[in-house]
């Protein structure tokens, strides 16, 4: 068997969306780097209030506030606020008609207001972050013009007194509030060919993913995971931690399967999906208790994955991950 790759960095791109941000933000150089926060926004945006994206030096630049066009500005004056060590304003306002030609040319009517945040003055930022990919609640950012910044996330909570420059733009508010959803949480229970396709694209999608998993054919696609739990299902549901957004079952072992769903039916999580036929379905909820089937029932998504055509643990892979987007975003059918 050849080796798998190491799994990258957290700050590398192998994970997205919001995730990838605050991880590398958490872990980029302080002195030189800084997070462009989106405060308020008007008319048409790339991004909505709360989106970030970082900046620093070397060309360090991790998510996009719009299509491309505006970060090259936006990085040379986050550059400027990471070496003057003071929060600084922006304004980016496209929604003239000459904007839709001249400039960056980019096309689209709207507003954005930024705060520049030095990393240098966000003190144990670190900690924060990492509390935020595991701990399943919003990260909530006030920001005032008079210099304060308050954190809050469940019961934890900071205040910072930081330099600031003056907005850049007449404010008709002093001061802004915005959430940052915590990254969506994944659990696979067992794992297959679709796996070591699967976990690398959720956790490009911004997904927190844990694999149970102890055979040893397929324990090394945990390599491709936040966290591998060596155990069966039963033991690693009981033992496990926290809640999740979502459960698959991936085991292609009917006993396996069974005892994972078994083990899941008790479980405070909305979406399980099962992979596999209607009919091997069918033949597990034979061989489960009532009580256990009737707690799966309205969780459960049997086939798993979306009709996109296609055949092989690509085509598997691909459709679950579009079903669970759909899913984590609350998109109807």
């Amino acid at each position: 068997m050849h080796p798998l790759p190491p799994v990258p960095p957290f700050d590398a791109p192998s994970t997205g969306g919001s995730r990838a941000v605050l991880d590398a933000s958490a872990r980029a150089p302080v002195d030189a780097s800084t997070l462009a926060l989106v405060l308020e926004t008007s008319g048409s945006t790339y991004v909505r209030a709360g989106a970030a994206a970082l900046f620093g030096e070397d060309g360090l630049q991790v998510g996009w506030l719009s299509g491309g066009c505006l970060e090259p500005e936006i990085a040379t004056r986050a550059l400027e606020a990471a070496r003057r060590r003071r929060v600084g304003w922006m304004e980016i306002d496209t929604r003239d008609d000459e904007d839709l030609l001249s400039g960056s040319a980019v096309g689209c009517r709207g507003r954005l207001r930024l705060a520049l945040l030095p990393l240098s003055l966000l003190g144990d930022w670190p900690s924060w972050i990492d509390a935020w990919r595991g701990g399943g609640t919003p990260l909530r950012i006030a920001i005032d013009a008079n210099g304060t910044i308050d954190l809050t996330m469940g019961a934890r909570n900071a205040s910072w007194s930081l330099p600031m420059e003056s907005p850049t733009w007449d404010a008709t508010q002093a001061r802004w509030a915005v959430s940052i959803a915590a990254p969506p949480s994944v659990l696979v229970v067992g794992a297959g060919p679709e796996a070591r396709l699967l976990l690398p694209l959720l956790r490009a999608m911004g997904a927190v993913t844990t694999l149970v998993e102890r055979r040893p054919r397929w324990r090394d696609a945990g390599v491709f995971a936040d966290t591998t739990i060596d155990d069966t299902p039963t033991g690693a549901l009981a033992a496990i931690p926290r809640s999740y957004d979502a459960a698959l079952v991936m085991h292609h072992h009917f006993e396996l399967d069974r005892e994972a769903l078994a083990a899941l039916a008790g479980a405070p999580i909305g979406f399980i999906g099962l992979l596999g036929p209607t009919r091997r379905r069918d033949d597990l909820f034979r061989v489960l208790p009532a009580e256990v089937r009737e707690a799966l029932l309205p969780r459960l998504h049997s086939p798993v994955g979306l009709h996109l055509g296609g055949s092989g643990p690509e085509a598997i892979a691909l459709s679950i991950a579009a079903q669970l987007q759909r899913h984590l975003h609350g998109v109807g059918a």
